[in-house]
């Protein structure tokens, strides 16, 4: 089994903002799969599919941002998932709006659902990838992560939801090293 794990906010009001990038590439790798999201498990909203990738879950906890860890956890725990088999996908300020970046591990960068899944899972050691919606320019990041994007900005992100479910998908059947030497680059789409 793989686990797509999209992080955000629950609710209409968050639907739409910079932290909630998560939640909309799995919404689209979902569609992609022709999966549908079958209700509440793990205080977390799932869709499930089995495909030539073999069983495929996808994840949005509903526990809210700072408190993501529980759900992985609890998903991760009753599955018995090697980490690897785990994707993670969130918003990152640090980064550009429209860049992505893939990695194997490595620390929360400031960003509180990872770092809520990294203290549930005790270990900084899974896949992620990042979308950048920076530059955060001297505002406070929390009101700039959960505010909505700019009508100027939507074009952009509307291509970098995209590629991100492309690169979920080619996680899905190549691996992280295939996704990130094809995805992490300059915020443009591949070539």
């Amino acid at each position: 089994m793989r686990l797509i794990v999209g992080l955000g906010n629950p609710g209409k009001g968050y639907a739409t903002t910079r932290h909630n990038l998560g939640f909309r590439v799995c919404e689209q790798v979902c569609e992609r799969l022709s999966a549908s999201w079958s209700g509440e498990k793990f205080s977390s909203r799932v869709a499930e599919v089995r495909g030539p990738q073999g069983r495929v879950l996808l994840l949005e906890p509903q526990t809210f941002m700072n408190l993501s860890g529980q759900a992985v956890s609890t998903a991760v725990g009753f599955y018995r998932l090697d980490l690897v088999e785990m994707l993670v996908i969130c918003d990152d300020f640090n980064l550009p709006l429209g860049q992505l970046r893939l990695r194997t591990g490595g620390s929360h960068g400031g960003h509180n659902g990872l770092r809520s899944v990294i203290e549930h899972l005790g270990t900084e050691e899974f896949p992620r990838m990042r979308l950048g919606v920076g530059p955060v320019a001297g505002k406070d990041t929390v009101d700039f992560c959960l505010a909505k994007f700019r009508p100027g900005e939507e074009a952009a992100v509307a291509e970098m939801v995209a590629r991100a479910a492309d690169a979920a998908q080619v996680w899905l059947e190549s691996g992280i090293e295939e996704a990130m030497n094809r995805f992490n680059s300059k915020a443009t789409p591949e070539s």
